[in-house]
Formats: structure tokens, C-alpha cells, sequence
């Protein structure tokens, strides 16, 4: 009889959720709210610690191996305010030599003076929210840049010692030609960034966007755009590692890359979600309250609710984030993530092989060309 599956602890991550941006994009479905005249940058802080004294429990002796802040806009904070919450943060958890610390931001000048001093306290990459070049297409996202702005801000990112940056861009953006398109991934391409997130404009519920529908491009035109994107970017040196990521060789998100491994994550912040695992190999999804006033209330408490993942629910958590990746998976890591044996996917697997969706490969476990088009069929083939 085959040993048992031996369960393995997976990598340690931080997301530390910010949730105030200048003001609330039409598009954005994210835990975000405007900000008023003055942050509780302080308070927050200290908000943030206290979550964090009571998640050390699900740390098990583990470093942090990234930390990602994520927004809103986590940049309005000032650098003496993350440099005291990162030094917290490291009292009470551990990094590892090689951490990667992310910073989302956006082009805004107030946000561009601070570059060197979040370069000063560790924070070694930067993800800066650009989404087009183009004045119109800006202004229809309801952005408050320009398109100088965010090349200036790329120049002073690099300037101020991040030779690692990513820029989001969007597209399928409204009355966008694929001539506009390419001018944007181009003029990115230009500021020499490691890394660029290119993914399209989707409406999504609770969202100005989802009630008041810009008008968009018709189907044929938008796969036109991804190929004719895409085409580019591999000409230039960036390679598709994830739906819609791609990066200098290297450059790949590491904290983004755990998070579609499987990875354990530890979510501190207003609305932030976490993934948990015991040494037992118990598996958790948890997630905080979500308006900052809640978060901030003594009187209240930091997680809003909490679900532990059955064994029948596994195998289609695991998937659903490495099958994002181009190049999925060792095979073995399914086991060593969620505790299982690999032969649980064996039905599943095959039938997934002759739609034609995953590769036949007995090592790995990846979606083909036409899987990675039709990833929700692939899926569905692992539902419980």
C-alpha cells in the first residue's frame, strides 16, 4: 500500500491591505474608499499590528519570504508611517534574506517625492497603477494622471533605486483601436519596467462602470488586441508566465507567484483575505472586516469570518491558481499543498486530456494553448 501524501508547509507571504484612494475609480470593484482631508495613518498602524499579534499563531516558525501592499492607494501613506509598520511587522514574524516587499502606487506627483524614502526602508519593488498613456482613454477610467506623469514616474522610481517595477496597463478600454493599444504596451515597454500587468477592462457588480456602461470593443476586435499585444511583448523580451502577467527573465512577481502556487498568506488590513495552512494540513480561507471605521474600532474584531476548505474542495482550489500559470506545475506539489494523493485528479485529469484543456504530461500539471482560452471548462472539470 502507498505511503500517505506528507503534507509540507508552503511559503509564507503578507498582504497588507490600504484601503483610501484620492478618489474611487468608476472601474474598480476593490476594497477602496476616498480619502478625506487627513489619513488615521497612526491609528491605522496600529490597527494593523494588533491583526497581526493575533494571526502570529498561524505563522509556525515560518519567515516571511514577500510582502505585498495593496489598495487602494497604499503610497498616500508617508514613508516614516510604513517604515514603522514594517519594522512591526518584522519583530513579531521574520523575513527572509531575499524578501520581496512590494508597494502598489500611483503616477501622482504627491506620491512620486516619496520613491527614495520607501526605497530606504527595504521596499524593493514597486507597482506603479498607470493603465493607459492616453489623455482620453485616462480620462475615461476616471484617473486622476497623465500620461507624462506616469512616465516621470517610472523615470523616479528608477532614479530613486528600483531597478524593479511592474506597470499595470488595461485593455479593451472604451472606443480603443488596436493602434491605441499597442501605443500604450509600447510606450511602457519604452520606461523599461521588469514587469508588466496587461489585462483587459471587465465590468464588474458594485461599480459605476457595472450600473452606467461605457461602450466597449466588440469581441473580434478585443482578441485582435491580445494577440497583436501579446505578439509584442514576446518581441520585446517579455514573457507570459501567468494570465496576464509578464516579465523580464527573472522578473517574475514572486508574491503573485506564491499566491497561484498554492502558497500560504497571512491578510492584515480592512477586507484583506488570507490562505492558511496547519501543520496537520488543515486549510483555511479567512478575511477581515471590510470598512476602515469597523477596522478601526477597538470594540470590534479584526476578522469578519472564516472557512475551513473540505478534502472534495482541494483539488479545484489548487487548480484554479496554477493553472493561471503558462507553465502550471510539478505534478508533486499537488500533494505537498493540499495533502492529498495525486491519483484523487486521475479521473478528472484524463477526461481534462481528451477535451483537449490539459497537457499529457505525467510530471506537471498545465493547461494547454486551448485550456489556457477556456480556462472555466478546464476547471470545471475538478469541481467537487
Amino acid at each position: 500500500m502507498p505511503d500517505a501524501p506528507r503534507f509540507l508547509l508552503p511559503p509564507l507571504a503578507l498582504y497588507i491591505h490600504i484601503p483610501w484612494c484620492v478618489r474611487k475609480c468608476p472601474y474598480c470593484d476593490f476594497n477602496s474608499h476616498a480619502a478625506g482631508p487627513t489619513l488615521p495613518e497612526e491609528e491605522y498602524v496600529d490597527a494593523l499590528l494588533a491583526d497581526l499579534d493575533i494571526d502570529v499563531q498561524h505563522v509556525h516558525g515560518r519567515p516571511l519570504s514577500s510582502i505585498f501592499f495593496g489598495g487602494g492607494t497604499p503610497s498616500l501613506f508617508s514613508d516614516r508611517t510604513l517604515g514603522r509598520l514594517l519594522e512591526g511587522v518584522e519583530r513579531r514574524v521574520g523575513f527572509t534574506s531575499d524578501i520581496e516587499i512590494t508597494l502598489e502606487a500611483n503616477p501622482g506627483t504627491f506620491e512620486q517625492a516619496k520613491f527614495k524614502g520607501y526605497r530606504s526602508l527595504g521596499i524593493n519593488r514597486l507597482s506603479i497603477g498607470v493603465q493607459s498613456f492616453q489623455e482620453a482613454k485616462l480620462k475615461a477610467l476616471g484617473r486622476i494622471h497623465n500620461g507624462d506623469e506616469a512616465i516621470r514616474a517610472a523615470d523616479m522610481a528608477r532614479a530613486a533605486g528600483f531597478d524593479n517595477f511592474n506597470l499595470d496597463l488595461m485593455h479593451g478600454l472604451p472606443e480603443q483601436s488596436i493602434e491605441d493599444a499597442l501605443f500604450d504596451l509600447r510606450t511602457a515597454i519604452a520606461q523599461a519596467p521588469a514587469h508588466l500587468s496587461w489585462y483587459q477592462l471587465t465590468m464588474e457588480p458594485n461599480t459605476v462602470f457595472w450600473s452606467q456602461p461605457p461602450t466597449l470593443p466588440e469581441d473580434d476586435l478585443l482578441w485582435d488586441i491580445q494577440e497583436a499585444g501579446q505578439a509584442l511583448l514576446a518581441a520585446e523580451g517579455y514573457a507570459q508566465y501567468e494570465v496576464s502577467a509578464y516579465a523580464q527573465p527573472g522578473k517574475q512577481a514572486r508574491h503573485n507567484l506564491n499566491y497561484w502556487s498554492f502558497g500560504d498568506f497571512l491578510g492584515i488590513g480592512a477586507g484583506a483575505h488570507a490562505k492558511l495552512s496547519t501543520p496537520e494540513g488543515r486549510i483555511q480561507r479567512t478575511w477581515k472586516t471590510r470598512l476602515p471605521k469597523d477596522y478601526l474600532d477597538p470594540a470590534k474584531a479584526f476578522q469578519a469570518g472564516e472557512r475551513l476548505l473540505a478534502a472534495d474542495e482541494l483539488p479545484f482550489e489548487f487548480l484554479m491558481n496554477v493553472l493561471r500559470l503558462t507553465e502550471g506545475a510539478p505534478a508533486e506539489l499537488f500533494s505537498q499543498r493540499t495533502g492529498l494523493p495525486l491519483q484523487q485528479l486521475e479521473q478528472s485529469r484524463r477526461e481534462a486530456e481528451r477535451l483537449g484543456l490539459l497537457q499529457t504530461d505525467a510530471t506537471r500539471l498545465v493547461a494547454t494553448a486551448k485550456g489556457q482560452l477556456f480556462l472555466n471548462d478546464l476547471l470545471q472539470q475538478f469541481l467537487p
